[in-house]
């Protein structure tokens, strides 16, 4: 039974109790027994009428809290002319002010927020108090290589990638450049911030392959030129002289002629190589931009594979074609891709050593051309991986480092995307998509 029922039955006992008190002692007096009835009906109505002004502030609590628990902060109460109320419904009023602005405030932050990271050109990804994830920006989805509503409430372990194991691997404030694809990379710190009273972790990634790359030509670009001209000046005067040494071999013994002359062939062939060495090198620097034509890329792999026919039947290497799709002829410039796919297919061929394949694979996916070389060797460790597109970078006793850096400098000039995904003892798969 609610207070208001209570208190009226309290009322009425109250009353009726007296009443009959009345009859009982004044019934042989009807005047005053009808003065003191009339008295207790007012009483009685005087008492209803003062509880409920007394159960006033009550109602208007229990509509402020229905109010409120509807998250309704645009109703407001009048006053009534009753100074104790009126200052409650002031302070309610001001209150659901604030509690409005506030609200608006925080669905225009929000709202911006979200706007912001939708926009971002970095990844973003926040976790909720179980790691799994709980909101991922566009550009993280698409460094992932995943469509953001599938993700969600999935762990990083669930995606099965890489660079999500890489991720799972970062701790609290520490930042690293992760590899991604081909020679993309990533710089990723792994944060906390304060939810409801608890830390949740969120993984700022912000790609680095651009800037990387142009830091990393302009320092080899330098250093190249630098040791071309150094090289080429001393190469060119030593020639020289050894080419005029050459002319005083017939004042020689005739017992001393032969090494004489062998000596100095062997110094001149050494000096020649030496500038072949370098001219190697500074064909990165001068790499013209690509004169882009049709091209047929079957084709063009035809060719390629026929140049290394005789190597591979005697390396037992076997040439496996998978022609998904036809592709149409390509823009590009074909003297250049040439010498990037001979870089790629060479590569292959050594990564194998003997017994082994190589496939080479066309098609189209989500209607983009693609050409993937792929190698039945040893495979890419994750050090050497992260480190293969960087300058003078090699795991080859006589490589040079410069071989996969030409080809970098080739796709980037054409603007084909590329990939190199390897795993120790597995098969290791050039992509280049078109």
């Amino acid at each position: 039974m609610s207070l208001r029922g209570k208190f009226i039955l309290y009322l009425l006992f109250l009353h009726s109790a007296f009443a009959a008190f009345a009859v009982y002692f004044l019934w042989e007096h009807r005047a005053w027994l009808l003065a003191l009835e009339a008295f207790f009906a007012l009483s009685f109505a005087l008492s209803y009428k003062l509880f409920q002004a007394l159960l006033k502030p009550i109602e208007l609590v229990n509509s402020a809290v229905e109010t409120l628990k509807h998250r309704d902060f645009s109703s407001k109460f009048l006053p009534i002319k009753q100074p104790e109320l009126d200052r409650l419904i002031d302070v309610y009023n001001r209150m659901v002010d604030e509690l409005r602005e506030e609200r608006i405030r925080l669905h225009e932050q929000n709202f911006f927020l979200a706007k912001v990271l939708t926009a971002s050109p970095s990844g973003i990804i926040t976790f909720d108090f179980e790691e799994r994830i709980a909101m991922i920006n566009p550009s993280a989805a698409k460094l992932l290589q995943v469509e953001a509503s599938d993700v969600i409430g999935m762990r990083l372990t669930d995606l099965h990638s890489p660079f999500a194991e890489a991720l799972l691997r970062l701790q609290v404030n520490e930042a690293q450049v992760l590899p991604l694809q081909g020679s993309r990379r990533v710089k990723c710190q792994k944060s906390l911030f304060m939810d409801q009273g608890f830390s949740r972790s969120f993984i700022l990634m912000e790609e680095l392959t651009e800037e990387l790359r142009r830091s990393e030509k302009s320092a080899y670009e330098k250093l190249i030129r630098m040791m071309s001209h150094e090289v080429n000046n001393s190469v060119g005067a030593v020639n020289s002289l050894l080419h005029s040494f050459l002319n005083y071999k017939g004042q020689l013994r005739e017992e001393d002629r032969a090494d004489f002359t062998h000596a100095l062939q062997v110094a001149i062939a050494r000096s020649g190589r030496l500038n072949a060495f370098m001219s190697s090198f500074a064909e990165v620097v001068r790499l013209p931009r690509p004169n882009l034509q049709p091209c047929d890329a079957q084709k063009l792999l035809e060719e390629i594979a026929l140049l290394f026919q005789a190597e591979s039947k005697q390396k037992n290497i076997v040439w496996k074609w998978e022609v998904q799709t036809p592709l149409a002829p390509i823009a590009m410039d074909r003297s250049q891709m040439e010498q990037a796919l001979l870089n790629i297919c060479k590569n292959a061929i050594e990564a194998i050593g003997e017994n082994g394949a190589i496939t080479l694979r066309l098609g189209k996916k989500q209607e983009r051309s693609f050409l993937v070389v792929e190698d039945t060797g040893a495979g890419i460790s994750p050090e050497a991986h992260a480190q293969v597109f960087t300058p003078f970078f090699t795991t080859k006793a006589n490589g040079q480092g410069i071989g996969l850096t030409l080809v970098q400098e080739i796709l980037k000039q054409h603007q084909f995307e590329f990939s190199l995904e390897s795993l120790p003892g597995g098969p290791t798969q050039f992509g280049i998509y078109f």
